[in-house]
């Protein structure tokens, strides 16, 4: 697909939306007592367990490649060789130093090759993209591509069609896709949103970028949010966020845990990423109504679901 195509893609996420919709779910908007003014996107519901679904679904459909290589923490590959398995695409996933062991074993499950890469995030990418240079293969990134950030805009599209008086997205922020998602569809809007991005507090690689004015790259982030552990910006998110988020927030392990046992409590099955928005709710405050995006429920301690 060109460059032009893709980029086509990304504004029209109504067409987005109906050509992902047979390979992934809406998920609802859920409110528990204890959290008053929050509803939470409940993406922990979604087919491989997270939001990745949808882009990786985007992904693969655009692109129509027969040999797909990425690098994940988790999710991602899972989403990849999930939708792989699916239309009978041959799957590689590049999976750093200190990925969960569990969602590696569920890739495998799933019929996907996997490859190890000493080091960081970025040296993970970067054996990714030169294994499809070997190979043939084309590199679907985790964030970084125009397919996968409009996919992952669906989350936000959903939530405004659910509940069009939401006054305030937060979002998990890793390499940024969800994020610039949540800004594209959030700009659509027919009355202001604000979009709030959460980081771990280890890991802040997009406050630091926009604080610069330019991308970031930092060491690679010691965090429990597993998921979230990018060194720098994506090139496809960042001017997106940078045009469009209202606030950057970060937030410890500390209160990470808390909001996962809060979602636990509740009987939301959230792993450490997917409660890095509630942190981020609950440490920035808000008024109004909040949506929260519960990004992800496979957790290090179970198996990731399919």
């Amino acid at each position: 697909m060109s460059r032009a195509l893709r980029s086509a893609a990304v504004t029209d996420l109504r067409a987005v939306a109906a050509r992902i919709a047979g390979y992934v779910r809406p998920t609802p908007l859920l409110r528990v007592d204890g959290l008053p003014g929050i509803a939470l996107k409940a993406e922990h519901l979604q087919k491989g367990g997270s939001f990745k679904a949808r882009g990786a679904a985007n992904a693969l459909l655009g692109l129509g490649a027969s040999e797909i290589v990425t690098g994940s923490s988790g999710n991602h590959g899972i989403a990849v060789a999930l939708l792989g398995r699916a239309l009978g695409v041959n799957v590689t996933v590049v999976m750093a130093e200190g990925a969960s062991a569990a969602k590696e074993t569920v890739i495998r499950g799933l019929g996907a090759r996997v490859r190890h890469a000493a080091g960081g995030v970025a040296e993970r990418d970067r054996q990714a993209r030169e294994y499809a240079l070997n190979t043939g293969g084309q590199v679907v990134p985790s964030s970084d591509h125009e397919l996968v950030v409009a996919g992952q805009a669906t989350v936000t599209l959903e939530v405004l069609d659910d509940d069009p008086d939401t006054d305030v997205v937060f979002v998990p922020t890793g390499g940024g896709g969800l994020l610039a998602g949540a800004c594209l569809a959030a700009e659509r809007h027919s009355r202001p949103v604000r979009v709030v991005g959460v980081e771990p507090m280890a890991g802040r690689r997009y406050a630091r970028s926009l604080a610069a004015d330019q991308p970031v790259r930092i060491p690679p982030p010691d965090t429990i949010a597993d998921g979230l552990r990018a060194q720098h910006p994506g090139e496809v998110p960042f001017p997106i966020i940078r045009r469009r988020v209202d606030d950057l927030v970060g937030v410890t392990d500390e209160e990470i845990t808390h909001a996962m046992r809060l979602l636990h409590d509740a009987g939301i099955e959230a792993e450490p990423s997917g409660s890095v928005a509630l942190a981020g709710a609950l440490h920035h405050g808000f008024t109004g109504r909040a949506a929260v995006v519960v990004s992800g429920g496979n957790n290090h301690t179970r198996k990731a679901t399919p």
